[in-house]
């Protein structure tokens, strides 16, 4: 996905390559607790007793909360709070698609090892056609409606609510992302950045439809486990780059102790609803909320509404490497993203394929 926006990564040049490139690529998407009993003992001993009963009970709304929150804060040894609060607003993209981007604008550039993140409202005629990667994987969640992908290497698939398309672009990949039903076509995209070894693999895809996706369910709490593991479930995805990505639904009045790994970067996407994140006395977020967390072993969550909470739970362990971003290539250096752009002008070092191909959508 490649939206108008990103162009400006493109800036002019005098030399030919740089200026027939920028136009190329200008055109690619125009669009992107109970008391114990008393004991037998004297009258003066079960006064008492009873006394201390009714202390307890007085005082029970106050101390059954700040028996939960101890309770929660025991679970982890450093439990994780939120330490950046951004509302991803509606823009427009291309043309007729709206995206809210929180990862990949000025607040936050990037979350190595994120890049960008974008939830994307499509309807025909708009889309993404034909545009290149190089450097990176793109995570397409969908959230409702339908998405056709076709690629320069013949790979072609389309994938419905909560299904997921994990593609790693690798060397070079040039492809389109069109809506494939009628009416408002949502979901989540996520750009995850390969480390310097890995940047020249070959492209490869995984596709997982929802059914096959693994589920768990504890205390009204339910998730699906797109990538990492909750509740004791495995997804059988296979991440490059070491990545925690799950979608939870948490019913009024549940709580949620999720453990994350202490080395690694973690964010939260608020999908609907509003939920208490890190600190039970926290002020509650909202939907399109992303929530960067900080340092930490878990997350604690409480949904103190009325209504279910759904967000987006992705962590994911840094590179720690330099990060040169032009449109949508993503290497190390500088020379290595003019070498990118010389590739998939020139057609070569995996954009072989580029210079005679266009999408069918």
């Amino acid at each position: 996905m490649m939206t108008r926006s990103m162009m400006k990564f493109f800036s002019p040049s005098s030399s030919a390559i740089y200026t027939t490139l920028s136009s190329r690529l200008a055109r690619i998407n125009a669009t992107r607790h109970t008391p114990p009993p008393p004991p037998k003992s004297s009258r003066a001993a079960r006064s008492l007793t009873s006394f201390l009963l009714i202390r307890a009970t007085m005082s029970s709304s106050s101390s059954s909360s700040d028996a939960v929150a101890a309770a929660a804060a025991a679970t982890f040894e450093k439990p994780r709070t939120v330490v950046k609060k951004l509302l991803a607003e509606s823009q427009p993209e291309g043309d007729g698609a709206t995206v809210r981007r929180s990862i990949g604008r000025y607040e936050l550039r990037n979350l190595d090892p994120f890049l960008m993140l974008d939830e994307f409202s499509v309807s025909k005629p708009a889309g993404f056609p034909d545009h290149p990667h190089r450097g990176f994987e793109t995570v397409t969640y969908m959230l409702e409606g339908a998405f056709t992908h076709q690629d320069f290497a013949g790979h072609k698939g389309t994938i419905g609510t909560g299904d997921v398309q994990w593609m790693t672009a690798g060397r070079g990949i040039v492809h389109s992302e069109m809506p494939a039903a009628d009416g408002v076509q949502k979901g989540l995209q996520l750009w995850i950045n390969l480390s310097s070894k890995d940047k020249m693999i070959e492209p490869r895809y995984q596709e997982l439809m929802s059914k096959d996706i693994s589920c768990a369910e504890k205390d009204g709490v339910e998730v699906k486990i797109i990538a990492g593991e909750a509740f004791g479930v495995r997804s059988p995805v296979y991440t490059r780059t070491p990545t925690m990505y799950m979608d939870f639904t948490m019913q009024p009045g549940s709580q949620l102790h999720q453990p994350i790994p202490e080395a690694w970067n973690a964010f939260v996407y608020i999908i609907d609803g509003e939920g208490v994140f890190g600190r039970e006395k926290a002020s509650p977020a909202t939907a399109h909320h992303c929530l960067v967390l900080g340092p930490g072993d878990g997350l604690s969550v409480w949904n103190k509404s009325g209504e279910p909470l759904r967000f987006a739970l992705v962590g994911g362990q840094p590179l720690n490497e330099p990060v040169v971003q032009h449109g949508p290539f993503v290497m190390n250096t500088r020379a290595e993203i003019q070498q990118a752009m010389e590739d998939y002008y020139y057609g070569r070092n995996g954009f072989e394929k580029a210079r005679h191909w266009s999408s069918t959508a």
